[in-house]
């Protein structure tokens, strides 16, 4: 039985690191092989050999030491032929002379022989002409292959000298391995024969290898069967990691969606709750102006009668009082017998009430349900299988449909019961009111459905206890911590943009020499990113599909750092220098900056006609022509040495945005300096704000590259909530961009570039 792998070559196992030890990375010297295989020299293996016992360094296999010490490991006689083979094609120099030929010495001359130009592969000796000639001419050596020397050392005949190689005898230099002692399994010269193993049986090397060789060639298939097994389970664990993963993007999407539809839905009930609120106040006022309005009008009547009265009985005289007094009794007894207070006014209190258990901290509106992964059948198999396989979907079906009408929910820890068949989980996107009530009132049984079927699903299919195990958790992010609740800006749209992922791409280029690290990206032209690899000194083009379209050509020596594109122009610093060049690479200006900051951010105006570069704690802005236009610190003179800028941008409204190391925040400031807003809380993470891009409409995105999170703040600096995370493949994400206003680009510390469309709220 033959092994299936293909056999390798003699010049691959020449040219690769096979003959080099993996312990002191040099040509293997004195090589023994482990009882796993692998093969190092018998000096590294001395060192590492401890208490009888020695670690291999490649698969950690604990092997016990033999007594006699790690000389007694095998010894590699199959390295050993080829590094004789290496040897023999690398020795001497045939333009120095070298080297001499073996057997003009061995025939009495005194020279040291002349210029080898042939050698013996039977012999393996160098021979010079005149002796090669002489080799091929006796009885004894004629059958010998004598081959050019030059062709020799080129390889050409590394096959046949292989095949006419002996082994040599460790313990009998100069004699061939000939011989196979059965019962010690030892190879053996005719020396070694005739003492110790004189009596054993013994069989010539080429006899034991056909006798040997059909159950080593078996034992070979049955590993490359395990082998074709270990392949397919390693690529079936693959498959499940890209599923898990691609579920986990998908879920994480889903809470996302119905995060935004349960704000949407709770901003739509408070602005219907303000505004009964607002419609009861009014009422009640409106009300109450009337009947104040009428105490008013009977208190000035009654007042105005009394006043009278009063006057006549201190001023008048007797008989005035006595005229007037059936008039005045008349209308004194009149106010009295009207009802000076009206009954009591209908004033209604609002109350608020909350939904059962909305405010117990063991109240979840959302939650995750794990369920076994089914194994995929191969339905041109079996018919039976395929069969099976469409009963159990068929049930699943059922099943769904039949919890869809039953809509039951687990209840929380603390006991509160979760919405039942009565009570809708949540209102409609479509901002379904409810009906107006004197009061706030609990969503009733006329208020719409949860806004996202697909967490429906979820929380349906939770219910499932014979598949499912539920984990009654809150849904957590793969980042180290959760972000903040979104800021009260969100009270006006009450929706994030949302990301959608478009392609992704890696930036090494056959020409690279190293792996890139990319430090600056920027838009450059219609659906073009221009990516700055400082560890290739390279200005790369790209498109957003991943087409690569060529280089920018940089002036030599140069290692672009931060990088923008301007009008029919190319900005770029590189250590304390800020460039302009044209798109095919000629510098038309050159500034220099202060050597106090280690990296220099640039970023373009958005005319188009000046570049802006953050210098030891301010901004200064240049024009087409090389002239400094302007000059500020954020904040003012009062922050003078308090700002360090790594990361700047520009917005579409002219302001600019910058990640300030020093006071570990996002500053947003106008073209004078003045700060427009600030963020430094909790929503960092306690991580340096990193890059910054701003979209068409304003929003910043923020980089925070130890959490793997891209985050998004609003126009005035607040922060809104997590824009990216690893579930969008983010590993130690580096620099970003906006193209277009609506394409996020963002590359990621090996190399590869994301780009993600930025969905707006209102799409």
């Amino acid at each position: 039985m033959v092994s299936q792998a293909s056999s390798p070559s003699l010049l691959e196992a020449l040219s690769s690191d096979f003959l080099a030890c993996k312990i002191c990375l040099e040509q293997l010297r004195a090589p023994k092989t482990l009882p796993c295989l692998h093969t190092y020299c018998q000096d590294c293996l001395a060192q590492l050999a401890e208490g009888g016992h020695l670690r291999c360094p490649e698969c950690r296999e604990t092997v016990p030491v033999p007594p006699a010490g790690v000389a007694a490991f095998k010894t590699n006689f199959f390295v050993n032929g080829l590094l004789d083979l290496v040897r023999a094609r690398a020795g001497g120099d045939l333009r120095a002379g070298k080297p001499a030929c073996a057997l003009c010495p061995l025939m009495g001359g005194t020279s040291a022989g002349g210029p080898a130009t042939a050698r013996c592969l039977d012999c393996a000796d160098d021979l010079c002409q005149a002796c090669a000639d002489g080799h091929r001419c006796t009885r004894q050596t004629h059958t010998h292959r004598v081959v050019d020397l030059v062709g020799y050392r080129a390889g050409w005949y590394d096959e046949e000298a292989r095949e006419r190689q002996a082994a040599q005898c460790p313990q009998h230099p100069g004699e061939a391995l000939r011989f196979l002692c059965q019962p010690c399994s030892q190879l053996l010269c005719r020396e070694c024969r005739l003492d110790p193993h004189l009596d054993h049986p013994c069989m010539p090397l080429a006899e034991a290898v056909r006798a040997r060789r059909p159950g080593l060639e078996e034992l070979l298939a049955g590993v490359d069967k395990n082998l074709a097994e270990l392949e397919a389970a390693r690529m079936v664990e693959k498959e499940a990691l890209a599923q898990l993963r691609e579920q986990a993007a998908r879920v994480g999407t889903q809470v996302e969606e119905a995060a935004e539809g349960v704000l949407r839905t709770l901003l739509a009930q408070k602005k219907e709750v303000l505004g009964q609120l607002r419609a009861h106040v009014e009422a009640a006022e409106e009300a109450a102006r009337e009947r104040l309005g009428e105490l008013e009008s009977r208190e000035q009547v009654a007042r105005a009668a009394a006043a009278f009265a009063r006057r006549v009985l201190s001023l008048g005289r007797e008989a005035e009082i006595l005229s007037l007094e059936g008039a005045i009794a008349e209308r004194l007894r009149q106010l009295q017998d009207c009802p000076w207070m009206p009954g009591p006014a209908p004033c209604l209190l609002p109350q608020l009430e909350f939904y059962p258990g909305l405010l117990d901290k063991s109240c979840h509106l959302l939650w995750l349900s794990f369920e076994k992964q089914q194994p995929q059948k191969d339905s041109g198999k079996d018919g039976a299988g395929s069969q099976g396989g469409e009963e159990t979907e068929n049930q699943r079906e059922d099943e769904d449909k039949t919890e869809r009408q039953s809509r039951v929910q687990p209840q929380s820890k603390g006991g509160a019961q979760t919405p039942k068949e009565d009570r809708a989980q949540m209102p409609q996107e479509d901002g379904a009111q409810t009906p107006k009530v004197e009061r706030a009132q609990t969503p009733k049984e006329e208020r719409a459905q949860t806004p996202q079927e697909d967490v429906e699903g979820q929380t349906q299919r939770g219910s499932r206890s014979n598949k499912k195990r539920k984990f009654k958790g809150r849904f957590k992010s793969v980042s180290r911590e959760p972000s903040p609740a979104p800021g009260p800006n969100l009270e006006g749209s009450g929706l994030l943009p949302r990301p959608i992922f478009s392609c992704s791409f890696p930036t090494r280029m056959p020409g690279d020499k190293r792996s890139p690290r990319i430090t600056g990206l920027c838009p450059f032209g219609p659906r073009e990113i221009l990516v700055a690899d400082e560890q290739n000194r390279a200005l790369k083009r790209f498109s957003l599909n991943g087409d690569y379209k060529g280089t920018v050509p940089v002036p030599e020596g140069c290692s672009p750092c931060s990088v923008a594109a301007l009008q029919g122009a190319v900005a770029f610093s590189a250590g304390a220098r800020l460039y302009l060049i044209s798109p095919d690479g000629e510098v038309q200006w050159r500034r220099a900056l202060s050597l106090s900051q280690a990296s220099h951010a640039v970023a373009a105006m958005p005319s188009g006609d000046r570049v802006a570069v953050s210098v030891s704690g301010h901004v200064e802005v240049y024009n087409m022509e090389g002239s400094l236009a302007t000059r500020f610190i954020p904040g003012g003179k009062a922050s003078r040495g308090l700002r360090a800028l790594v990361f700047l941008t520009t917005s579409p409204q002219g302001n600019f945005v910058g990640s300030d190391w020093q006071q570990n925040s996002v500053v947003v400031c106008d073209g004078l300096g003045q700060v427009i807003g600030e963020y430094g809380g909790p929503g960092l993470h306690g991580c340096q704000p990193g890059s910054v891009s701003v979209d068409k409409k304003g929003y910043i995105f923020l980089t925070l590259r130890e959490v793997n999170k891209v985050v998004i703040l609003d126009p005035k600096g607040s922060l809104l909530g997590d824009f990216l995370t690893a579930y969008h493949g983010l590993e130690k994400p580096r620099v970003t961009t906006i193209v277009d206003g609506r394409y996020l680009v963002v590359s990621l510390s090996n190399g590869t570039i994301h780009i993600f469309r930025v969905r707006s709220p209102d799409s």
